[in-house]
């Protein structure tokens, strides 16, 4: 079973939507036990980092996460899911994260438009998330603010907006990605049946 972590912030549905019609038993959920009986937990978000991080805290999800990764359990972090991941972010002024994978969230430099919203290609590297995918496949994004991994080896995707920015995270059976698989077509609909086959 699937946990989707529900702590009022982020397009819950449309998760559990995806999950359902690839065949997988998911729920969304508030209550941290049901979270710590599940196989595999998502951490969504969309918002802002500070207000996300008080409801996971207020909502007794901390502990469970953090267990989550301790038990070696398959997490997945979307969008803002993803940036919670890290030690810190910038936004807001500088605020503690679940420190789960090292490094910082800092606000996207050196382009024009932000934040960047819409389609863009990612250069993989090799993980068990992209299985089945070739070349450079496209997803779609909505985000001002991204990561920057102290420790290039957890840097799975990257994608070229200004820079090239870090588009999926993974260190053993955590993983992360920057943008909405569950509205990027095939493409991350294969990247979250991936992750719901992991073993």
């Amino acid at each position: 079973m699937i946990a989707i972590i529900d702590y009022g912030v982020g397009n819950l549905r449309s998760v559990h939507k995806a999950f359902e019609l690839l065949g997988y038993e998911a729920v969304v959920t508030a209550d941290p036990e049901r979270v710590r009986a599940a196989d595999k937990v998502v951490l969504p978000g969309v918002g802002a980092f500070a207000d996300a991080i008080t409801a996971l805290r207020l909502g007794g999800m901390m502990p469970v996460l953090r267990e989550t990764v301790s038990r070696e359990k398959p997490l997945l972090g979307i969008c803002l899911g993803m940036q919670l991941l890290f030690e810190r972010s910038q936004e807001g002024g500088s605020i503690e994260g679940l420190s789960v994978l090292p490094g910082q969230v800092t606000l996207i430099h050196g382009v024009r438009k932000v934040p960047h919203m819409g389609w863009n290609s990612l250069k993989l590297r090799p993980s068990p998330l992209f299985a089945g995918l070739e070349g450079e496949p496209w997803v779609y994004f909505v985000h001002s603010y991204c990561v920057l991994p102290n420790d290039p080896t957890i840097v799975l995707a990257t994608t070229r907006y200004g820079d090239d920015l870090c588009a999926v995270a993974g260190s053993g059976r955590v993983f992360a990605t920057q943008f909405h698989p569950e509205k990027s077509g095939r493409t991350g609909l294969k990247i979250l049946n991936n992750f719901g086959a992991l073993i």
